[in-house]
């Protein structure tokens, strides 16, 4: 699964720290996240989404082997 958190974090000047507070995960959790290591939950996806006012499909997206 693909997903476009860094450049939604980018956009909106956030560390993966400031995202992981906001969310209540690690920050090691967003960076597997974001390297496609680590496939959110439901909550975790649409908690993600609402900090970047983007629907969980703009932000995640799966790929042809998934």
């Amino acid at each position: 699964m693909k997903n476009t958190i860094k450049i939604e974090r980018a956009i909106k000047n956030m560390t993966q720290e400031s995202l992981a507070i906001e969310i209540g995960v690690s920050r090691q959790t967003i960076n597997s996240i974001e390297k496609n290591r680590y496939i959110p939950s439901t909550v975790l996806a649409l908690k993600i989404s609402k900090i970047f006012d983007k629907s969980v499909n703009e932000i995640f997206e799966l790929e042809e082997e998934d």
